[in-house]
């Protein structure tokens, strides 16, 4: 091959092997945090995770826990599908989070998976309802930040969501296990191996986690999470803050200089997930970062 073609294979493999990564970010759980259409406007962010579905599943009316954002019971949610709709003219993807670290949610059979899965097509996605919380707009998909009940069922759940991609827009899959691995809930729904973005929470796990200005604790779970699950793409998920969680922050400077460094290479590398939104603007944490993301 001569010279002169060879260059340009070459440069595509520099900028291949550049993995730049993109942010997500959690927003409604803090009624300070400002509007979904500032959020997305912003620029920061290519993803968006409203949060949190808190209650469903063994029978129990679903439950949706917007903070002081709005109320899904007087049906003010619905104002926001505007919001939604507007982040993804700018290509953002917006996701709703099942789950979060407070509520009441479990899955009690397969046929308890499906009747949730219908729910969250009918309600959230592309089925029709007569009272969609959020409005007419349809969500991109549904990330599981389960944080309490032992799992069962819940890859039941995944599969039963993925295939409703059949049915023409693709319906995205995400979670937010804790970083020990494997995660006591969502062990079962990441081996399905069909989650496309898997941000996995390195804050409030000291043995998995920044700490003492030692990054191994953090290289080596990473590694263990990408060699052990199938998914599209990692990411490194961070307190936005010192306030955003009781351990784990890593400070811009560290992740820009060490973290990112030792992880990008990685081949599914996404970039990084921070919660939440209203403490990325207190302390400006995606704006100094972004650029090395």
């Amino acid at each position: 091959m001569a010279t002169n073609q060879l260059l340009p294979l070459l440069l595509l493999a520099l900028v291949a092997g550049s993995h730049a990564g993109s942010i997500a970010v959690y927003w409604g759980q803090n009624g300070n945090e400002g509007t979904l259409a500032d959020t997305c406007s912003s620029g920061l962010y290519a993803y968006v995770i409203l949060a949190f579905l808190t209650t469903f599943g063994n029978g129990q009316t679903p439950v949706l826990n917007l903070a002081g954002h709005c109320d899904p019971n007087a049906g003010t949610c619905t104002s926001l599908s505007s919001d939604i709709q507007s982040c993804q003219s700018q290509g953002v993807i917006v996701l709703l989070s099942l789950g979060g670290g407070s509520g009441s949610y479990s899955l009690s059979s397969t046929d308890d998976a499906q009747n949730v899965a219908n729910y969250l097509w009918d309600n959230f996605l592309g089925g029709s309802s007569s009272s969609r919380p959020l409005g007419d707009a349809v969500l991109d998909g549904i990330d599981f930040d389960i944080e309490a009940t032992n799992g069962d069922f819940f890859d039941d759940l995944a599969k039963d969501l993925a295939q409703f991609s059949s049915q023409g827009k693709k319906v995205y899959l995400t979670a937010a296990p804790q970083c020990p691995y494997p995660d006591a809930h969502l062990n079962t729904a990441l081996q399905t191996g069909i989650f496309d973005y898997v941000w996995i929470q390195f804050y409030n796990n000291p043995p998995c986690q920044y700490s003492s200005g030692s990054i191994d604790n953090l290289t080596g779970a990473w590694s263990t999470w990408i060699s052990s699950v199938t998914a599209t793409n990692f990411f490194l998920g961070l307190p936005a803050s010192t306030d955003a969680a009781g351990s784990g922050y890593i400070p811009p400077d560290v992740l820009t200089s060490q973290v990112l460094p030792a992880i990008k290479g990685t081949a599914k590398y996404g970039g990084i997930m921070l919660w939440n939104r209203y403490y990325d603007e207190q302390n400006n944490y995606s704006t100094t970062v972004k650029g090395s993301v």
